[in-house]
């Protein structure tokens, strides 16, 4: 692929009855709906909203055939009030249930985790080879029946890998790794081109984004090298909800996005179904609709860069900024803002507006422009090419570089070998802003340059378009976090004419949140909450709100809130704790991986686990004495 141009990845049409997935067609948008589907009145209702808020497709569970039948009223339904939208049927653990839904409605989802092997128990089982095949001879004898029901009945099928629901063969010979969960994925598509069955799209699905984008990116790799050209389902699964499920969800789907990579995609919130469309639609329209036949960037990939593998830009510390430090973000206060928001920026850029010394936050260092710049304690100068003249008197630990990839040129690049304590702000107004960046990047890289980079986003949002701007910001920034090239971020927000503006502090919050987001600084606690379905077993938005309101102030944990066993401890393996869905009224806790709890009431539940976390605290603080 192209670094640094944007080309949508070329795939084959999956023919699914009303809505044609992938080749040229338009990225296609879909939610699913959150109640029962034995609730055929409040299906049909879902359905409808989500419809007509803009998805072109809808999926609903089955977890047994009874849910299965069901499809077919509800359809019939939908089809009498004139919607004619595919529906999707998404199946686990029961592939007689993936026939029945494959006679009655467009298109399946099945979980390679979970069709043939059984659920997931994090044990490790050895194989030996002959037994591993003899394991692929099972599963491709029963995904052969499938097949066939599909196409008699001209079903379009998904192959939808989660992370959380990996087999425990899998896990046994590949590990816990992006290889382990597109060899899931590739071992049904292989029996898919043996059947010479095209009507087919694939997701690779993962709370973590790390694992997401490079697990899509090695699917990629992997379907290009063995000659297959199927779409795309793209989707941060358990992103959560509200401003980090936005964001989240932005920084890993639009990171795939920019490369190009996608054809249909759902933004999984734990929130109404159809409030997910309008986030899909921003994130589809931005990044195809500005960087569609953009001007060529004649970028020069660095031959060290390892797309499928990356690892991070080595660069020279410059106080706290590169090596080895987490990234740092980069405060725009140019109006001499100097209000506090939850979390404090490294640095505030204040242009020629310096504050008075009683008016500046403390431990934070201040960017000046290199005119202004007085060599006064805590402030460090900022140059641009055109005033780089003037560095040689500059006596400053630090010193800031304001750059674009077109005025990279031989004096600057010379100036950054001799100052190797230059950090350079990168910025573009190129339309395809992320390709220019890059390749910016790759030219310091190319030249052995070590000087650390900091990305310079700026855009033209009021404050009521919030979440349009953190979306915005957030798919900009994904490839370039992923690509493991960014030692810090600086966003700026200016108003349209007419337009409220963003608070700093808000701006400030949305940088921490996309760097949060691609675990590259963790500065508040995440939530791993699944958007719910008709298998959720408890009161999820209500969960949420409690467990979030009593935790929130808990920085660096991660939490696990999920509807019911088919991702839940999977998914959330990471987390510290989890809160997961066992049975109607029942909740079962985790520490990590382990549960420690089972088939807790829920009005008892959330209760139980404060009590676990804040057990665990003083635990830990009491360890801390000790040691000390």
């Amino acid at each position: 692929m192209d670094l640094f141009n944007y080309t949508p990845r070329r795939t084959h049409v999956a023919h699914i009855k009303g809505c044609d997935i992938g080749g040229d067609n338009p990225l296609r948008l879909q939610s699913m709906t959150t109640c029962a589907t034995t609730d055929t009145e409040g299906c049909v209702a879902q359905c409808e909203r989500i419809i007509r808020a803009g998805g072109d497709l809808v999926r609903l569970t089955a977890q047994g055939t009874i849910e299965a039948n069901n499809l077919a009223p509800i359809r019939q339904a939908l089809r009498d009030k004139g919607i004619t939208a595919p529906l999707v049927a998404d199946i686990h653990f029961n592939p007689r249930v993936a026939d029945v839904a494959a006679t009655i409605v467009e298109k399946v989802r099945i979980n390679p985790g979970n069709y043939v092997d059984p659920a997931r128990t994090f044990k490790h089982m050895e194989y030996t080879d002959e037994e591993y095949h003899a394991e692929l001879e099972r599963l491709e004898t029963r995904f052969r029946q499938f097949l066939a029901i599909c196409r008699e009945h001209g079903t379009a099928i998904r192959i939808g890998v989660n992370h959380g629901s990996l087999s425990d063969r899998i896990m046994s010979r590949y590990g816990d790794t992006p290889a382990g969960i597109v060899e899931s994925c590739m071992e049904f598509l292989r029996v898919c081109e043996r059947e010479d069955f095209k009507d087919v799209v694939v997701s690779i699905k993962a709370s973590n984004t790390v694992v997401m984008v490079q697990s899509v990116r090695l699917l990629c790799h992997v379907m290009h090298d063995e000659g297959m050209d199927y779409p795309l389902h793209l989707g941060v699964t358990e992103a959560g909800e509200g401003e980090d499920g936005r964001i989240k969800s932005a920084v890993g789907i639009g990171a795939l996005l920019c490369d190009g990579i996608g054809d249909t995609l759902r933004v999984s919130l734990s929130e109404e179904p159809e409030r997910e469309i309008p986030v899909a639609y921003q994130l589809a329209k931005y990044v195809a609709g500005t960087r569609t036949g953009h001007p060529f960037i004649p970028g020069q990939p660095c031959p060290v860069f390892d797309y499928l593998h990356p690892v991070r830009r080595p660069t020279c510390p410059v106080g706290n900024i590169g090596g080895t430090n987490p990234p740092v973000v980069i405060s725009a206060r140019l109006d001499g803002d100097q209000t506090m928001g939850n979390l404090r920026p490294d640095y505030i850029y204040c242009g020629s507006n310096l504050p008075a010394p009683d008016q500046r936050m403390s431990e934070t260092g201040y960017i000046v422009d290199a005119s202004a710049w007085t060599g006064e304690e805590g402030t460090y100068p900022a140059y641009t090419p055109d005033v780089l003249m003037t560095i040689g008197a500059c006596a400053a630990s630090i010193k800031f570089l304001f750059l674009t990839f077109t005025s990279l040129g031989d004096e600057v690049k010379a100036c950054l070998r001799k100052h190797p304590e230059m950090v350079v702000v990168a910025q573009s107004n190129h339309p395809n802003r992320t390709g220019e960046l890059r390749a910016l990047v790759h030219e310091l890289w190319n030249e052995r340059l070590t000087n650390p980079v900091v990305f310079f986003q700026h855009y033209q949002f009021g404050a009521e378009q919030r979440e349009e701007f953190q979306l915005c910001a957030a798919a900009d920034m994904g490839a370039l976090l992923f690509d493991q090239i960014t030692d810090g971020i600086l966003l700026l927000a200016l108003p349209g004419q007419g337009q409220r503006p963003l608070t700093a502090a808000q701006v400030d919050e949305t940088a921490f949140g996309i760097l949060q987001a691609a675990r590259l600084r963790t500065t508040k606690t995440e939530y791993i909450s699944c958007p719910g379905c008709g298998r959720t077993l408890y009161d999820l938005p209500g969960t949420i709100a409690r467990i979030k309101a009593a935790t929130s102030h808990l920085r660096g944990l991660k939490i696990g809130i999920m509807g019911c066993i088919v991702n839940g401890p999977g998914e959330m393996a990471d987390a510290d704790y989890g809160y997961v869905g066992a049975a109607r009224g029942k909740v079962s806790l985790y520490r990590g991986k382990t549960c420690v709890e089972m088939n807790i009431p829920t009005e008892e539940a959330v209760d139980k686990l404060l009590s676990l976390i804040e057990s665990d605290q003083q635990k830990r603080a009491a360890a801390g004495e000790q040691q000390a």
